[in-house]
């Protein structure tokens, strides 16, 4: 009688950590996504313009070029990042572990599909989003699902969807949402079943308690926060600056170099992969090429490989999954991009 009361004393306060997290979900993603998209949506389509290429105006000196270029991305991205540590830390202390192994922890497609359904009010780069997946995988979320969540945040973005099709043409925002759409649930899927989860895999102990846990949860979450920062932002901020120092040859800008050819649309696709950049930036990126005379094959393979991953997000989920999931979803977003860039040169 007393274990059973002390459960029905101790049951309704868990609810106030779920509703917690939402909060912070609903508040974080109005002040750094909702609110601002809304207003850049009229600009789009006022001015057909949303910016210009974060790749542009390149130094000569590539330690210039680093710090140039980290400066531009962090400032564009750091509200975001910040968010995307805070949501990843808090989903750990908040929102109890049998909830999500009910909805995303399952190895079957229907995680895979809750976790697309799930990252489309985020609209994060895939940076951003890293941060969140790691903190889903320390909760025991399936590949399939995290895998989803975070290429889905990117890729199938509502906002830049609607900047795109402002921008570069509503038939490149069908493109995009068809071909995102397929990448998304492929590159998870085939993740899932091709990667088996490390046998050694254990709780950490960070999570939702059990009753018998009697750990503060402010030192819970700062425990959490703490890990995830160090595991995530400093090898980040090392790639990026990696990046910046060699944009300059992974995305040529001269007149007709960037042909209309399969074998740009496979370059284009590669470098998409390795380079980051912030939410929607790809549309610049894409005008700006283009204007200078890239083909629209290579475009259309840039506009899924370029927000789907990077190689600094891909560093930063280092310890969240298995290395060989990490490689095989590279290799399989940068097939998905050279598809989609040969369909264009078939069809276009």
């Amino acid at each position: 009688m007393a274990g059973q009361s002390s459960s029905q004393v101790s049951s309704p306060l868990a609810w106030w950590k779920p509703a917690l997290f939402f909060l912070v979900v609903i508040v974080g993603l109005w002040y750094v996504k909702w609110q601002p998209y809304y207003g850049k949506a009229f600009t789009a389509a006022d001015t057909h313009n949303i910016g210009k290429s974060i790749l542009a105006q390149v130094a000569d000196s590539p330690w210039q070029a680093a710090l140039d270029y980290a400066m531009v991305y962090f400032l564009a991205v750091w509200k975001a990042a910040v968010l995307g540590v805070l949501l990843g830390s808090l989903i750990q202390v908040l929102i109890p572990r049998d909830w999500l192994q009910r909805t995303l922890g399952q190895p079957h497609f229907r995680g895979t599909l809750l976790g697309t359904l799930f990252s489309l009010p985020g609209m994060m780069c895939t940076c951003c989003a890293a941060p969140v997946a790691a903190g889903m995988r320390r909760q025991q979320v399936s590949m399939g699902g995290a895998l989803a969540f975070w290429l889905g945040n990117p890729l199938l973005n509502p906002a830049t969807l609607v900047f795109m099709g402002f921008v570069l043409g509503w038939q490149f925002t069908l493109i995009r949402l068809v071909a995102g759409l397929a990448t998304v649930l492929v590159v998870a899927t085939l993740v899932q079943k091709w990667v088996k989860e490390p046998a050694s895999a254990e709780p950490l102990q960070v999570d939702m308690p059990m009753q018998t846990d009697s750990t503060p949860f402010f030192s819970r979450w700062v425990k959490a926060l703490w890990t995830l920062f160090w595991n995530t932002i400093p090898v980040y901020i090392i790639a990026v600056l990696v990046l910046g120092a060699v944009r300059v040859w992974l995305f040529p800008h001269a007149d007709g170099i960037v042909g209309n050819t399969l074998f740009w649309v496979m370059a284009m696709a590669v470098a998409g992969c390795l380079f980051v950049i912030p939410t929607a930036a790809e549309i610049p990126i894409v005008q700006t090429m283009m204007l200078a005379g890239m083909g629209v094959a290579p475009g259309l393979a840039l506009l899924i490989t370029l927000p789907a991953l990077s190689l600094p997000s891909l560093v930063m989920l280092r310890k969240a999954f298995p290395a060989k999931a990490l490689w095989l979803s590279g290799g399989l977003v940068v097939l998905c991009g050279v598809i989609t860039g040969a369909v264009g040169l078939a069809v276009l």
